[in-house]
Order: C-alpha cells, then sequence, then structure tokens
C-alpha cells in the first residue's frame, strides 16, 4: 500500500503563488510518474500537470506558463510551483502516482487526499 501526503495549499491573492507538495510512502521500488489534478465542485477532475521518470512534463493549457511540476524519484515526491494566480485556479489540488511497487510489476495508481487552494481576487 502507497500513501501520499499533500501540503502547501492555502489561500492567496491573485497574482501570488503557491507551491504544492506530495510525499508518497509505503511499499516503494520506483515512481514511474507523479502528478497534479484539481476539482471544483459540480465539474470533473481535471489534470493540471504531470511528469515521468525520464524527466518530460506536461500541463493544461490554462497553467502552461505558470505552473511548473517537479518530481524528486530518490525522496518520491512531487511538488507544483503556481504563480501568477487567478480566481479560476481555486480548486481542489490532488497528487496522483503511478508506483511500481515490487520489481517486475506493473504500476498502481494512487490518490491522495487533497488540498484546497483559493485565490482571491
Amino acid at each position: 500500500q502507497v500513501q501520499l501526503v499533500e501540503s502547501g495549499g492555502g489561500l492567496a491573492q491573485a497574482g501570488g503563488s503557491l507551491r504544492l507538495s506530495c510525499v508518497a510512502s509505503g511499499t516503494i521500488f520506483s515512481i514511474d510518474t507523479m502528478a497534479w489534478y484539481r476539482q471544483v465542485p459540480g465539474k470533473q477532475r481535471e489534470l493540471v500537470a504531470g511528469a515521468n521518470s525520464r524527466g518530460r512534463s506536461n500541463y493544461a493549457d490554462d497553467v502552461q506558463g505558470r505552473f511548473a511540476i517537479s518530481i524528486d524519484t530518490t525522496k518520491n515526491s512531487a511538488f507544483l510551483q503556481m504563480n501568477s494566480l487567478n480566481p479560476e485556479d481555486t480548486a481542489v489540488y490532488y497528487c496522483n502516482v503511478n508506483v511500481i511497487q515490487r520489481p517486475g510489476e506493473y504500476p498502481f495508481n494512487y490518490w491522495g487526499q487533497g488540498t484546497q487552494v483559493t485565490v482571491s481576487a
């Protein structure tokens, strides 16, 4: 089993910055991918940014150039630096990870509990 602990959410003003952190622990042989999703009430959860262990990353169009994802596979951690925040970024942000728990196994997918980000105008 793998547990994800997120931190760094909170309140920011428009134009401000926040940095989210996610640490995975438990039965982990290696990390395949880590990603951040977000969800607002009444809408589907959407991908914000993702990165893999080979250094590739991708972003949602509306955060490109403002957000930056980084992962540290040696510490089973992911970070999301969010700059130039606007009220539309208000959501619960979830960490997601694909973990290879034992050599030769396929990755398993896990979600964090979510952290609230609120951006005031």
